[in-house]
């Protein structure tokens, strides 16, 4: 039995959900898109939203021309402001990614996913400095210095990694960050900027970040990176499998910046993990199942232990980044496609959304807190294998002795596990269906929600004894508020069928 202590330890972090991934930016242009965002911000409510492709072709921002014999740029904003405006709109600011580089001012050609991101230094950073400039300046003008001020402005996108920086030139990836954050400091010196937003596996790359910030004066207000435990890809036609580490793995990776960086200028900064989760891969379906809400569970309740920010990539399985999705499950939250179809992950990060401000107790298999009314949550979980390479064990348990300031509680509980919060098990049932029907449909819909239970439970002082058992990867929340009963004195159920009292 686990003693829960009656005061708060403290405040519960909510840089589990400051930010969110996205994808491409363009992707909000689209309707369905609009509709996932605000299903996302009612069951979960997000700060920061971050994606690719601000300065992409597809955006059309730099738009060169000729005139009277002369070469002149026009910078247009009309789907950045489409774009920003449907993040405010539903309640989230952009965390701006400045990236990737403009077909017209690339120094090359090479690309990166589907939708050809160009991933080549600038061909004169004088032209990208003006871009970035107006980009910015723009942006105060249409939403206000304030409100810019608030908006962290990242500096590419894993420099570290040839796919996404032409040879991965960390001298080349210096002199952009030194150009773009002078530029950024010209608008206005309060904007935040930041780097070096670098991949797993790089973290070298901070070292030598920090040395040639300090050498050379350039403006850091944040330190960024990425935290994924995916091994190499194993490819299957429209998809692949991976091998997992340990989920702590991911812990050990946020705290990476501030254990590297002591002793530096940018010891004390913000960091922001600005892209986890198990895969890089949207087209992995680990993302879909039961066992990966499990494994991603202690992240979310020790995660701001370490970082200020770690943002989920995707919420949206509108992706891209393999192509267009070629199946029911691919890869985010599972809202995108299909009507809003849930999956284990999402319920996991509405569970955290239910949680109360003040930490009572946290361990490895649950996290409890309370609210300001006096209402008890626990979030539970059933813990994997560590290692990824099994289903772990088919049961879990769990006696929790939890203050309550009421002498019985009414329990409501919500599970997600292998059968219950899954449209994936359903659509694996009833034959994968490429496209479902609206029948189809519709039970998807039914199996997607989580299976809900009530009971009242007695306290003895001051105290009420939960006792769990949980399935093979359940993720539950249990919800205790004091019972105030209001029953009438003339009520009797035992009179129900038009019977006496005995």
């Amino acid at each position: 039995m686990i003693r829960v202590p009656a005061d708060p330890t403290g405040r519960l972090s909510d840089a589990w959900r400051l930010c969110v991934g996205t994808g491409r930016i363009e992707l909000a242009l689209r309707r369905d898109y609009q509709d996932s965002l605000a299903v996302l911000q009612r069951d979960i409510g997000f700060r920061y939203i971050r994606g690719h492709g601000l300065l992409s072709d597809g955006m059309g921002v730099h738009r060169p021309y000729d005139h009277d014999g002369a070469r002149r740029i026009h910078h247009s904003f009309t789907y950045v402001d489409q774009v920003v405006d449907a993040y405010l709109a539903a309640g989230l600011r952009p965390f701006l990614e400045l990236g990737f580089m403009p077909g017209e001012l690339a120094s090359g050609t090479q690309t990166v996913f589907w939708w050809r991101g160009n991933v080549t230094p600038p061909r004169s950073h004088r032209e990208w400095a003006d871009l970035v400039r107006a980009t910015l300046a723009h942006l105060v003008d249409r939403y206000g210095l304030d409100e810019v001020r608030s908006w962290p402005i990242e500096v590419w996108n894993e420099p570290n990694l040839i796919d996404f920086w032409q040879d991965a030139d960390e001298q080349a990836y210096h002199r952009l960050y030194e150009v773009t954050a002078h530029a950024v400091k010209e608008v206005d010196a309060g904007l935040q900027v930041g780097g070096p937003a670098i991949s797993p596996g790089a973290d070298d790359w901070l070292d030598r970040f920090a040395e040639f910030a300090e050498h050379r004066d350039v403006p850091v207000d944040f330190v960024s990176k990425h935290a994924y435990t995916s091994g190499p890809a194993q490819h299957v036609p429209f998809g692949v499998h991976q091998t997992l580490a340990p989920a702590c793995d991911l812990l050990d990776q946020f705290a990476t910046p501030r254990d590297r960086l002591k002793g530096t200028r940018l010891a004390e900064l913000p960091v922001h993990i600005t892209e986890f989760n198990s895969s890089y891969r949207p087209d992995n379906p680990i993302h879909d199942t039961a066992f990966h809400a499990a494994y991603l569970a202690p992240v979310l309740a020790h995660g701001g232990d370490h970082a200020d920010s770690f943002s989920y990539w995707t919420f949206s399985d509108m992706f891209e980044e393999t192509g267009v999705p070629t199946a029911l499950f691919h890869g985010g939250f599972g809202l995108l496609t299909h009507r809003q179809i849930r999956k284990p992950t999402y319920h996991l990060y509405a569970f955290m959304a239910r949680m109360g401000p003040d930490l009572l107790a946290r361990g490895d298999d649950h996290l409890i807190t309370r609210h300001p009314d006096g209402r008890v949550t626990v979030l539970a979980w059933a813990p994997v294998d560590p290692t990824g390479q099994t289903h772990g064990p088919d049961r879990h348990t769990l006696r929790l002795s939890l203050p309550v300031a009421a002498r019985e509680v009414f329990v409501r509980r919500s599970t997600v596990d292998e059968e219950h919060g899954n449209a994936y098990t359903a659509w694996r049932r009833m034959g994968s269906p490429r496209s479902p029907k609206p029948g189809q449909l519709d039970v998807l819909h039914e199996a997607a929600e989580p299976a809900r239970s009530h009971r009242r439970l007695p306290a003895r002082e001051g105290r009420a004894e939960l006792n769990l058992t949980l399935a093979r990867n359940e993720i539950t929340l249990i919800e205790l508020t004091p019972v105030a009963d209001e029953t009438p004195p003339w009520w009797d159920e035992r009179r129900l069928l038009g019977g006496t009292a005995s």
